[in-house]
């Protein structure tokens, strides 16, 4: 269930995403925004439209329940990545027009079957494991795969995916190419049956850094809501331009001096090493705000950085604001995103928590969530009206 009992805020800019989504159009050919996971902790349907709303089509979620919520919702064609793990999610995707991914023979029975009983012949797309090893059919498998489907004549295989395992990894571009020679041989293996199949193969950083890998389509995911696959390498200068999206913060409940010698919160882990001035934070891991940031994050208060002293608590966290005069209960502490000058970027945050940006957005994603509209300067006026969760 989503977080509803604290005071931490999730602001996303609609506007941001919709840059991002420009941004990377402009580097390939044609996109399938990955919104799967509420849309990394954005909002599945606000996240959703907003693509639309700058001409995305085409949408991949990852399960078949998640793409029965966004059917109604969005023009376009729908995938589950996931595809159907049961007899009735392949009975929903067949009636409600999805676009399911086979990653198994028993699947493309199972659609093969729903199709029958529903008078349908739907589109589906086969995915192929090139070197992930998590889903897929084998690239030695596709001669079975052709033996199914001749057994599944209702199924209308439009699509070939496979997933690219270190394409953010600048040491590992020969991996990459591996893969995509994979790819080629198995879409060779069914060009006399299927010649028609389009193919896609490369994310957010295959699309940046392997333009000439673009298939049909290109599925980005973490790059949409404005983390950079290439953070840190010497190809960060290929995901310059794109925008955060996700704004976090949460109110001071409290500001008191901490004595030299003195220690703050469960454990002393903390001892002040002078007199210091701190602010208790309304945020904790209860908010998803990870324990793991005890004694190395930063919040931003006034427009400054304010480290954490101590463990983080369930939900409260103290920071140091010694040096930063006149903060008072109420103000605003932001753990994600700008404050003035200031930022803290979901690659700086991530880094403090021994994570990746994927994991904060999806678990800081929980919590309520508004949504802005924002000038190209990042500047934005809340919505109260979607202050509320509107997609769940």
């Amino acid at each position: 269930m989503p977080i509803d009992y604290n005071l931490l805020r999730v602001t996303i800019d609609l506007d941001a995403i919709r840059h991002n989504h420009r941004f990377l159009r402009s580097r390939g050919t044609a996109l399938i925004p990955v919104i799967k996971s509420d849309a990394y902790g954005h909002g599945l349907i606000p996240v959703a439209r907003a693509l639309a709303e700058c001409g995305a089509d085409f949408f991949a979620v990852g399960t078949v329940d998640e793409a029965v919520r966004l059917r109604p919702k969005v023009e376009g064609t729908v995938f589950a990545l996931l595809g159907p793990q049961s007899p009735e999610e392949a009975r929903e995707a067949v009636e409600r027009g999805i676009v399911p991914i086979a990653a198994r023979h028993d699947q493309l029975i199972r659609l093969q079957e729903a199709a029958d009983r529903a008078k349908h012949r739907p589109v589906v797309a086969l995915k192929f494991d090139t070197g992930m090893a998590r889903l897929g059919f084998g690239a030695e498998d596709a001669g079975r795969v052709l033996e199914t489907l001749s057994r599944c004549p209702l199924l209308q295989p439009q699509w070939l995916f496979s997933h690219l395992a270190t394409a953010d990894a600048p040491d590992q571009a020969d991996f990459v190419r591996e893969q995509a020679a994979r790819f080629q041989r198995i879409r060779d293996h069914f060009d006399a049956a299927w010649p028609d199949l389009r193919c896609s193969l490369v994310n957010s950083a295959g699309l940046l850094a392997f333009p000439d890998l673009a298939w049909d389509r290109q599925r980005p995911g973490i790059a949409l809501y404005g983390a950079n696959p290439f953070h840190g390498t010497e190809l960060a200068h290929l995901g310059r331009d794109l925008r955060p999206a996700m704004r976090v913060q949460a109110p001071v409940l409290a500001v008191h001096p901490l004595a030299m010698g003195a220690s703050i919160s469960y454990g002393r882990t903390y001892v002040a090493d002078r007199d210091k001035t701190v602010a208790i934070v309304g945020a904790g891991y209860a908010d998803a705000y990870s324990r793991g940031l005890s004694n190395t994050g930063w919040m931003l208060l006034h427009g400054q950085r304010a480290k954490i002293l101590g463990r983080v608590c369930m939900q409260m966290t103290a920071v140091d604001v010694t040096d930063i005069p006149g903060v008072a209960p109420g103000d605003p502490a932001v753990l994600l995103g700008s404050d003035g000058q200031a930022s803290i970027t979901p690659e700086d945050l991530s880094s403090w928590w021994g994570t990746i940006p994927y994991e904060i957005f999806c678990l800081l994603g929980m919590n309520p969530r508004e949504y802005v509209a924002s000038s190209e300067t990042g500047e934005g006026v809340a919505k109260p009206e979607n202050r509320v969760m509107p997609d769940r």
